[in-house]
């Protein structure tokens, strides 16, 4: 599998990084730089989060960060397995997350060019 394989978009489906792990549902949007580097984008509700990575040995690997109500800004890490081109299942964890647990995420492609705006 290359890079170029992972480009597309994803339904989100996730846990947050603590004990009773809060679910949500998204989607995440990866696309390549100029360099083959990876931007990402997950959509959870209103909420967005950015990110950069990089792709090897089938593994994802992606800093992010976003913007969060109290204005303060978030940074984490998600680490993904590729499964195959069209699946993804990974963990991430915020720095000022609960050290005592990580958020999870399972992505499976999807064709957004179907979707009514």
């Amino acid at each position: 599998m290359t890079v170029q394989d992972l480009v597309g978009s994803y339904a989100v489906e996730g846990s947050n990084q603590e004990e009773k792990g809060h679910s949500y549902h998204g989607i995440l949007t990866l696309n390549l730089d100029e360099n083959q580097r990876v931007i990402a984008q997950w959509k959870i509700g209103d909420h967005i989060q950015n990110g950069t990575g990089f792709f090897k040995d089938d593994i994802l690997v992606i800093n992010f960060s976003y913007e969060g109500e109290d204005e303060q800004i978030y940074k984490g890490v998600a680490v993904y397995r590729c499964l195959n081109s069209d699946t993804l299942d990974g963990f991430w964890s915020e720095k000022h997350g609960n050290p005592l647990y990580l958020g999870s995420e399972s992505c499976v492609r999807i064709d957004v060019g179907g979707f009514l705006n």
